[in-house]
């Protein structure tokens, strides 16, 4: 079951190994592992993509690329998943992360206006800096091992359930 739909949300590969942004890759991109979709390579690209997903820096997608090759798990699907903070969730998750890390420093979060400029960026980020990384770095930690050992077991659910459901239809042919 976990293969089946996964496999069906996955993008071609071919698509994704004509990217630009990939091109840094080179000929690793061809190493058959970060194709295949099993249950180890499916763990690692959730393992790994929830991580990037949480850290809050500029392309986490290449990173989650880098990674993915690295761990020689299932690169789509690595991508795919950074995709859990997209611009209409990003400020919450990360609103989020700020705060949990304010409360693990034990500092008072600080009053500020989120705004997309230099200015905010010369002024308040250093502030929320640290707290926002702490925060994220938890957060990545967890989603990363709840993800990785998530899949493994459902996967692993899946099978038995399968397998289960022939023998019994095995038995029930008898």
């Amino acid at each position: 079951m976990p293969r089946k739909l996964i496999k069906r949300l996955m993008p071609n590969h071919e698509v994704i190994k004509r990217q630009k942004a990939l091109k840094i890759f080179g000929n690793l991109l061809y190493n058959p592992n970060l194709w295949c979709l099993n249950r180890r390579s499916a763990a690692g690209a959730f393992a790994v993509g929830l991580f990037m997903a949480f850290i809050p820096l500029p392309s986490q997608m290449i990173m989650a690329a880098g990674l993915a090759v690295m761990f020689g798990v299932n690169l789509p699907l690595s991508i795919a998943l950074v995709w859990i903070t997209n611009p209409i969730t990003m400020p919450v998750i990360f609103y989020f992360t700020y705060k949990l890390g304010a409360l693990v420093m034990q500092m008072p979060p600080q009053s500020f206006h989120f705004e997309l400029s230099w200015q905010f960026l010369q002024t308040q980020f250093h502030t929320i800096f640290v707290p926002l990384f702490v925060g994220s770095g938890i957060c990545a930690a967890v989603a990363s091992i709840i993800g990785y050992f998530g899949i493994m077991g459902l996967w692993r659910y899946s099978v038995v359930r399968s397998w289960q459901k022939r023998q019994s239809n095995k038995i029930a042919k008898l």
